[in-house]
């Protein structure tokens, strides 16, 4: 594990983020070196509200908060409005996830800060952006996943459409964020006449809508709605999951070699002749009866011999893992997933640590989330007025 400086040492950022998008892209910055200050409401973060707690600290907060210092300032009162002004005029970075038009209300919006430091890199993330016909509206995941496609696309073929477990619109939002202002601090370190603050705008709507590339180029290729396909894949096949004598397994096999090697591991030569099967193509066009014909072979061993057989033939397979077992993994393990981590409380805990190396090592990070205000007395202290 590395400890030589990381890119974005030095930088400070002002997180005025609550839940998971914004929180999420303050602390891949605070991973990569920057110091980041959680300015929370009085009552906290609302993530410090949700399950698993104990001894008052939140599991899911320190999830997405960790490396983070945290003041709490009522932006409605004068001067805890003022300390933030001056708190934001220390910063490179501000990172807001409110409705849009929230900050300009409250005398923080990208205006008055462009105003008074041109320099400030100042992100929104928002549910539908900072203009257009709705930009006005509010959005949760559920809600992103459901109005950009990715719903419509999730699930089994003739079940109902259902999200895809992990909140995938948040944390995309949250990464276009972190990426799109490391962009920008590399463009001001730069220098030159494109050295120079700027708002970047992040709607999750628009970053749902893009992170599915696939499915918007079959569209347009089409004219046809993609559809829901369970485990299945439009366009190869095998690739999917599998049910087997003691459970299910997937199998990635979306070339010709793969499909030979495939037939190979499961004594199925006849499968290479049968003209229905001859291309990727028509093996995903006839993905069902392909499915049947295999399970009717899986059936007979078990997940752990399919899995190693097909691991010896070089096609991608694996187990369905719960986390449990995926955090368990041996690769997790050599990677260095799993750190441990202190609540404020006191209680000892594990996270996922940053998952990215850097010339071979695994990033060191303060994986302690801070308590509700917990700088605070520091901060105002340092930061007096006049």
């Amino acid at each position: 594990m590395t400890n030589a400086p990381r890119p974005l040492t030095g930088i400070k950022v002002v997180e005025f983020c609550q839940v998971a998008a914004g929180p999420f892209c303050g602390m891949l910055l605070a991973d990569y070196g920057a110091e980041v200050l959680k300015i929370e409401p009085p009552e906290g973060d609302t993530l410090r509200q949700w399950p698993p707690i104990h001894n008052g600290d939140s599991e899911n907060f320190a999830s997405l908060n960790r490396s983070k210092r945290s003041i709490a300032l009522d932006l409605k009162n004068p001067e805890d409005l003022g300390l933030a002004r001056r708190l934001v005029l220390e910063a490179d970075v501000l990172v807001e996830n409110n409705r849009a038009g929230a900050m300009e209300r409250l005398g923080l919006g990208w205006s008055w800060c462009h105003a008074h430091k041109p320099s400030l890199i100042y992100c929104s993330i928002s549910a539908y952006g900072q203009a257009g016909p709705r930009s006005g509206e509010g959005g949760f995941d559920l809600t992103m996943q459901a109005a950009a496609g990715v719903m419509s696309v999730t699930g089994e073929a003739d079940g109902a459409p259902v999200k895809c477990g992990v909140p995938i619109s948040d944390f995309t939002a949250g990464l276009y964020a972190a990426f799109s202002i490391s962009a920008a601090l590399a463009q001001l370190r730069g220098g030159g006449e494109n050295a120079r603050g700027c708002h970047i705008d992040v709607p999750m709507f628009a970053t749902t809508i893009a992170v599915g590339a696939l499915q918007t180029s079959e569209y347009f290729g089409t004219g046809r709605n993609p559809r829901r396909l369970g485990s299945a894949h439009p366009r190869n096949a095998p690739y999917q999951a599998f049910r087997c004598a003691d459970g299910w397994f997937a199998i990635a096999a979306g070339n010709n070699k793969l499909w030979r090697a495939v037939c190979e591991v499961a004594h199925t030569p006849a499968l290479l002749d049968d003209p229905r099967f001859a291309t990727t193509a028509l093996r995903a066009a006839n993905q069902t009866a392909l499915k049947d014909l295999l399970e009717a072979v899986f059936t007979h061993a078990n997940i752990t011999d399919w899995v190693s057989r097909f691991a010896a033939a070089g096609v991608p397979s694996a187990p369905i893992n719960g986390f449990a077992e995926a955090l368990a993994d041996p690769q997790a393990a050599f990677l260095d997933l799993v750190r441990p981590m202190q609540l404020p409380g006191g209680r000892e805990s594990r996270t996922v640590g940053c998952p990215v190396r850097i010339d071979g090592q695994a990033i060191a990070v303060d994986t302690r989330p801070p308590a509700l205000n917990e700088h605070g007395l520091h901060i105002r202290a340092t930061h007096q007025e006049g």
